[in-house]
């Protein structure tokens, strides 16, 4: 049987290459829920250095949301709408543009928004992406 850190870091550096991304620019967040484990990945952006939610996922353990996770990443986000996002920091001059892919806007804001003051962030729109 795998040692269960082993096959967790096996996953983790799969979803990072399914994204398209360094494993720098990920974190995994894992937190004990009513007897369950729920993963929150949350995504850097190294361009301006801020963190969004990319998405959370519950399981059993954590192999078992890392694989759910996974299974995510490599074929349901097609389910999800895209959206645009442009928004500022407080105290910034830069407008920024973010992309998410969500349910609904409130879902794409809940993503932007995730870990902070909701003061910190000016949001200036919100747009649906047409899809192909």
């Amino acid at each position: 049987m795998e040692d269960v850190h082993v096959e967790s870091s096996r996953i983790q550096r799969q979803i990072a290459e399914s994204l398209g991304l360094s494993p720098g620019d990920l974190l995994f967040e894992f937190r004990q829920l009513d007897g369950r484990v729920r993963l929150d990945l949350i995504t850097v952006n190294p361009r301006h250095h801020q963190s969004f939610l990319f998405r959370y996922e519950e399981g059993h353990d954590r192999p078992d949301v890392l694989r759910r996770m996974l299974a995510y990443v490599k074929n349901s986000r097609d389910t999800e709408s895209s959206y645009t996002i442009q928004w500022r920091t407080r105290g910034d001059r830069e407008l920024q543009t973010s992309y998410f892919r969500a349910h609904n806007a409130y879902e794409a804001l809940d993503k932007l928004y995730y870990g902070r003051d909701l003061n910190t962030i000016t949001v200036f729109s919100v747009v649906l992406n047409p899809s192909s």
